[in-house]
């Protein structure tokens, strides 16, 4: 993993301890090309940026120093946490986006996201369930990483977290409805996931919005927006997991 240096100016010019490091948040860049990405990352007029940008050959930037907070996540939050920005390392990978042809990450981005989350993981003790993406923090607005980013894959390397549940028992329970009680027993299950507790649960756009964070990343083969029996043991699975972890 080839780490690179091409510092941003959007960031606070505060610094932060070390031990106010708590998530890791993975976002895709969104965007046509690679230049174009890295140029909006690092233009003050964006007023946006990341700590790392991760390129389509693996190569790693540094864009902003880890103590200083970087402008990734925006009006976020998850559990007791808010304006998660604060608190997180933000990670773009470059990857043109639900917007541009949504792509497969390469396997090199991928090597450079295990090699270079490892290290971040060990350095300030992150925990595997404050390892999320942008969509988890902020799902009424975000979509990334999306549900091609590697999460299973990137859990058997203890980075974040996947269900144990086999996926011909899902599959069996795949499109199966449920009734509003046991809805309502999901969207519970989210919260205390750590999903926003501010949703709606009778605001449709909310109900699917929210819906779709879960799916994009923890049920990434069919992402509809649509409460159904698996989405429902899916989360019960991971809630129970999570209660283990703590």
């Amino acid at each position: 993993m080839k780490n690179l240096l091409n510092y941003s100016p959007n960031f606070d010019l505060n610094k932060r301890k070390s031990n106010e490091i708590k998530f890791i948040i993975f976002h895709y860049t969104g965007m046509k090309n690679e230049k174009d990405a890295l140029d909006k990352l690092t233009d003050v007029q964006s007023k946006v940026s990341s700590h790392y940008f991760i390129k389509n050959n693996g190569e790693v930037y540094t864009l902003v120093p880890d103590l200083y907070i970087a402008w990734h996540a925006g009006i976020s939050s998850w559990g007791k946490y808010k304006l998660i920005n604060k608190h997180s390392i933000g990670i773009e990978i470059n990857n043109p986006g639900h917007n541009f042809k949504y792509k497969k990450f390469t396997k090199k981005q991928i090597f450079s996201i295990i090699k270079l989350s490892k290290f971040l993981i060990k350095k300030y003790k992150i925990k595997s369930t404050f390892i999320l993406g942008h969509s988890d923090i902020a799902p009424y607005r975000k979509s990334d990483p999306g549900e091609k980013f590697p999460w299973k894959y990137l859990s058997k390397h203890k980075i974040g977290y996947w269900h144990n549940l086999k996926r011909n028992y899902l599959l069996e329970k795949r499109k199966i409805k449920i009734d509003k009680k046991y809805e309502l027993q999901f969207f519970k299950n989210l919260t205390k996931i750590g999903y926003q507790k501010n949703y709606k649960f009778f605001n449709k756009k909310n109900y699917k919005l929210i819906t779709k964070a879960f799916q994009r990343r923890f049920r990434q083969e069919l992402v509809n927006g649509i409460v159904d029996l698996e989405c429902l043991l899916i989360s019960k699975n991971i809630l129970k997991k999570i209660n283990k972890i703590s």
